[in-house]
Parts: C-alpha cells; structure tokens; sequence
C-alpha cells in the first residue's frame, strides 16, 4: 500500500480571499502540489474539520435530520477514516486563520482548541499553513503543536523546513500538476479561488490589512501562468472560477486594460463551458478612475451574472479615514459606486445584476467616536438616496493582526462600537440591507438556477455559487440538498430573500 500524506483544512478567511466552502483555497491547492511532489507515489488524502467533527460526534451530525450541521456540512470522501488517515499519515498540513471575523451559514472555521484534539491523532510529522501561523509564532503556548510552520505559502522545497514569506509564483508552478486528485475528493461543487497579485498597489497601507504583511511588494503573476493554473482546475472538472485572492482586481497589472480584457478573455476561451467567473475585491480609488471605468465593463461582458466588486470604504468618518491612511473618500467611493452601476446593474438572462458593488464597514477602528456610527449612517443614506444598487453589506469589528499598523496603535480606552456593534450594526441593516434588497430584488422577480444548499427550522436556503451569492430561503420546507429551483422573490430581509415556487412550473417539474 502507498504510504498517505494528508491535508486537513481548517479554512481561512482573509480580507484578500475565502478558504470556507465552497471556497476551495489556494492554500489547499499549494498544499497538495507541494506533497505531490515531495512524496511521488503517496495516497493525498484531502480532510476538513468538519470530517474530524463527524469521527469524534461518533459518525454523525449535531443536529437531527433533516436539519443541516454546520459542524459537519462539508465532507470529503474520507470523512468516516478522517482519525485512521490522520494517525496513518506521514505528514499532516494544517490550514488555518481566521484574519478577520466572518460567520457562515453552512461552515465554522476551526478553532485552536479542536486543531489540537485533532493533532492528538496525528503520529507523522505536523505542518501549519495559513494566517493563524503569525499568532502561533507570537505565542510559545502553541509552539509544540507543529513541526514547521509556513505563515503565506508552502512549496515541496520548504515543505517541512518551514517559512516565513511568500514563494515566488514560478516556484508555486513548479509544484502544480493534476488537480483531479483533489477535486475528486471533495463532495461539494468547489468555487475555486484564484490569486492574480500579491501585496497591495496603495502607497499608504491600511491600519489593519494583513496582505502588505504578506508581500511588501506588488508581486503580479504573468498571466500566461493564470490561465495555465485556470485550465488545470477546469480539466479536473471545476466549473466555477472566483478572482480573489488579492486586493484589487481593478488594480491587476497596474490597471491595465488590454491585458485584463486578454486575461478574461483567454479565461473564456480555455474554459467554455465555465457556469461563474466572478472577481472580489475592488479599492475605490482604482474603480473611480477612467481606467476603472473601463475595467467594470469588461467585467461584466466577459464575466457570469451575479458578480460583486467589495468595496472597501472601511469607514464613512473623515477622522477614522486620516487616522487609519484608509484614503477613501466618501466622494471617491460614490465614484466608483457610479461607475460599477453603469456597467452592470442590468439585469441578467437568469434574474440577477451582472455586476454590482458591495460595500465594507469597519468599526472599532482608532480615532472612533459616536459620531462615527452617524456619518456611517448618513453616507449610506446618500447611497440610496441617489439611486444606486449595491450586491451586499458586510459589517464588521476590527481585528488586529501581527504586523499590521493596527498591531502597534494603542488605543486608551475601547472604542465605542466594542459596546454598541450589535446595536449599531442593527442600524444598517434595517436602514440600508434591507431596504437595497427590496430594490435589487423586487418582488416577483424570479431567479433562476438556485440550488438548495442548507436546511433549518425556518426552511430551505438556496443560492447559486459565486462571490458572496444571494439567499433565498423557502419558508417552511425541508427539500434535498442540491436541488434546482426557480424561485419568485415575495420578502425581504437584510441579509437574504424569501422566495416561493411557482405553483405551475412546480406541478410540471414533478410530472
């Protein structure tokens, strides 16, 4: 029998990219190119936390059925030998990090405390990749857990030496061969994320981003060796593409227009039956300019509908703007909304925008007051009072991260929203979620190619993949998972649609 090396995915979550699922990271697919090639011939077992939920809850979910777990949601096809495979395996990759707060309908990223129980298991060699490798080296309490530790990239040469900054892509490449190995192990429809650049194109940092912690330097990846990794995912049967593991796409290779059309393009051309290509990530500044302009309608013609460009304002209040170098401002961000709208808030053949921004708050940040909570407010009231649509709000505290500004500005006392967030994020979501969602998804409208993905007591959620897709729940209900639906929007709340069937198009699909 070969000998097995294994992954066990713990999922990350960046201000630069999504590693939860659906989201099928770039630090697993780094991962096992770089196993792949330190142990030619090994069984690659891919495992995820929820796996080891499953083995140590005794081969079952948390909840009855026909309610869904988010403990044990995603599995793999080794989720019933997950403690067999870590204790057999001769080297164990973690991937972990939560670098900023996030909370998943269907997934919960895996904590210190049950990366430890499941290293009980583990007699081989234990490796961490990921944004929790910089809170393992600040802290000695965790350093016996790992062998090596590996805080931006892994390679088959670093594998268990460890490291500290990121590979060159061209040694990335080096290790890339089939994903088909990977992407058979997984019992969910991967969206695939996908880095174009590391580093960040501003001359003056954010307080609390981790990605100039990551690369100092803007480093693009050619992109010949885009579309080499991209046909490579496509050839192992993935189907839907997310551009965004980096902090702008509109900022891609200093904002060149003819080569991000040749990207997309090409994108199009190698994969033809794709189902989503969508980006993520957008700084104001670059959607604002002419330049950016441009970028958005090539987005949305090459492009699936449904596709978000974040924003990240941060913060309407000019002095948490100066005091965190956050350079948006609220002018530049209408700008940039303006320009987004223009190229794709129509409507799409299956019922969603084309293109659409989506917008980031940070609270907790310095130089916070109440006043803070207000001019928030009154920012995104100008928004909607303007006309605009916008795909999503995401509302969250701030979280300091090692090596970031934020680490070393000291604030005297906390700021106001460490008492208020809940209430004050209450506030934009009933004064601008919802009422943004009952104007990008009026009622009647009808979406098309949902997919029911998740069911609790208050029914079936469904949505299509993508960046940051739209919810629909169908009150009251219990459908299987992975079913196709059509649904008719009939209400709204802030952060999903309710939905129903039509009576008629129901009866004929049951016929």
């Amino acid at each position: 029998m070969p000998k097995i090396s294994a992954i066990l995915d713990c999922y990350t979550v960046e201000p630069s990219g999504l590693g939860v699922p659906p989201y099928l990271s770039t630090y697993a697919r780094a991962a096992y190119g770089a196993l792949v090639t330190a142990f030619p011939g090994s069984d690659i077992r891919y495992l995820t936390i929820d796996d080891v939920r499953w083995c140590l809850n005794g081969g079952r979910p948390h909840v009855a059925l026909p309610l869904s777990d988010p403990l044990t949601y995603s599995a793999t096809a080794s989720r019933s030998q997950a403690l067999e495979v870590l204790a057999d395996a001769e080297m164990v990759v973690v991937i972990a990090g939560d670098a900023v707060p996030s909370v998943h309908l269907q997934a919960q990223n895996g904590s210190v405390e049950e990366i430890t129980r499941a290293l009980a298991c583990v007699r081989g060699r234990r490796v961490l990749l990921g944004p929790l490798a910089s809170w393992v080296l600040q802290d000695q309490a965790y350093a016996g857990l790992f062998d090596a530790v590996h805080t931006h990239t892994v390679t088959s040469a670093d594998l268990g030496a460890g490291s500290r900054a990121a590979a060159p892509y061209e040694r990335l490449a080096g290790d890339r061969g089939s994903f088909e190995g990977l992407v058979g192990q997984l019992r969910w429809r991967p969206v695939a994320e996908v880095e174009l650049y590391r580093g960040c194109t501003r001359r003056r940092f954010c307080s609390f981003c981790n990605e100039p912690v990551k690369s100092s330097r803007v480093s693009f990846r050619d992109p010949a060796d885009v579309l080499d990794e991209v046909s490579a995912l496509y050839a192992a049967g993935v189907r839907h593409l997310r551009l965004g593991q980096q902090t702008c796409f509109f900022s891609y290779l200093n904002r060149d227009t003819a080569a991000i059309e040749r990207l997309l393009a090409g994108i199009r051309e190698r994969c033809p039956d794709l189902e989503v290509l969508h980006i993520d990530n957008a700084d104001p500044l670059a959607v604002a300019s002419p330049a950016g302009a441009t970028i958005a309608h090539l987005v949305a013609r090459y492009c699936t509908e449904g596709n978000c460009a974040p924003l990240g304002m941060e913060s309407f209040d000019p002095a948490v703007i100066e005091a965190n170098t956050l350079t948006c401002t609220p002018q530049v961000l209408i700008r940039a909304i303006a320009n987004i709208n223009q190229a794709g808030a129509h409507t799409g053949p299956g019922g969603l925008p084309v293109l659409l921004p989506g917008l980031n708050l940070i609270y907790g940040l310095p130089g916070e007051t109440h006043r803070t909570h207000y001019e928030n407010l009154a920012g995104l009231a100008r928004i909607l009072n303007e006309g605009y649509l916008c795909h999503r709000m995401n509302v969250r505290q701030a979280r300091t991260y090692h090596g970031t500004p934020l680490a070393a500005m000291h604030q005297a006392q906390p700021p106001p929203s460490a008492e208020h967030f809940a209430t004050w994020k209450a506030d934009v979501s009933y004064v601008f979620d919802q009422p943004m969602k009952q104007r990008v998804y009026p009622a009647g409208r009808t979406i098309t190619g949902l997919h029911s993905f998740f069911v609790t007591s208050s029914g079936t959620w469904h949505r299509r993949l993508g960046s940051y897709p739209i919810q629909v729940l169908e009150r009251g209900t219990a459908r299987p998972l992975f079913e196709d639906a059509d649904l008719t929007v009939t209400g709204h709340q802030p952060r999903y649609v309710i939905g129903t069937r039509d009576a008629a198009a129901a009866g004929r699909a049951a016929a």
